[in-house]
């Protein structure tokens, strides 16, 4: 599956924003998903990731209780929803998908998208 990655921009913090993740190739519902993210300096880090069907997701604490994640196998598309941002929510997002059990590993993922950025401005 070919993932690709959009919706970032340039927010205030406090605002709000939507990033999707669409794929492409056959049976995506088979597969878990997940968002990641990377700030300048700083290491690759666990976001969110949902079950393949939508009825189990997980949070890193960080983001728990601002962000949510869903996906629509209709349309063969991962979102992620972010209020509250914060200037340290600042980022390359990735979304990556994987055969199996969903989690907070990076491992767990064969496929990953190009990334969008986000900048949350103080």
């Amino acid at each position: 599956v070919q993932l690709q990655a959009s919706g970032g921009g340039l927010v205030q913090a406090g605002g709000s924003l939507t990033l999707s993740c669409a794929a492409s190739g056959r049976a995506f519902n088979s597969y878990a998903m997940g968002w990641f993210r990377q700030a300048p300096g700083k290491e690759h880090e666990f976001v969110a990731a949902i079950n393949w069907s939508g009825e189990s997701t997980l949070y890193s604490d960080s983001v728990k209780g601002r962000f949510t994640i869903s996906r629509d196998n209709a349309k063969n598309t991962v979102y992620l929803q972010m209020n509250s941002l914060k200037p340290e929510d600042t980022a390359v997002y990735y979304c990556a998908a994987g055969i199996g059990n969903y989690g907070p590993y990076s491992g767990a993922y064969d496929n990953w998208g190009q990334g969008t950025l986000v900048t949350v401005s103080s």
